[in-house]
């Protein structure tokens, strides 16, 4: 089961959940040296599994 399923088999909630917190333990491993490319990374899995969120404008 690859990960774009497995945010498809749960809730568009828990999926965004599940996102976040990927995101959350990357920037820690990486120190946020990669804040902006992991950023665009989620949105592009995010994207491609079907998840709709709004987000700010970022610097």
């Amino acid at each position: 089961m690859g990960i774009f399923d497995r945010f498809r088999g749960h809730g568009q909630d828990k999926a965004k959940e599940m996102s976040d917190v990927a995101e959350k333990k990357v920037n820690e491993k990486t120190g946020d040296k990669y804040t902006e490319q992991v950023d665009d990374a989620q949105q592009r899995i995010e994207g491609a599994a079907g998840l709709k969120r709004d987000r700010p404008d970022q610097p």
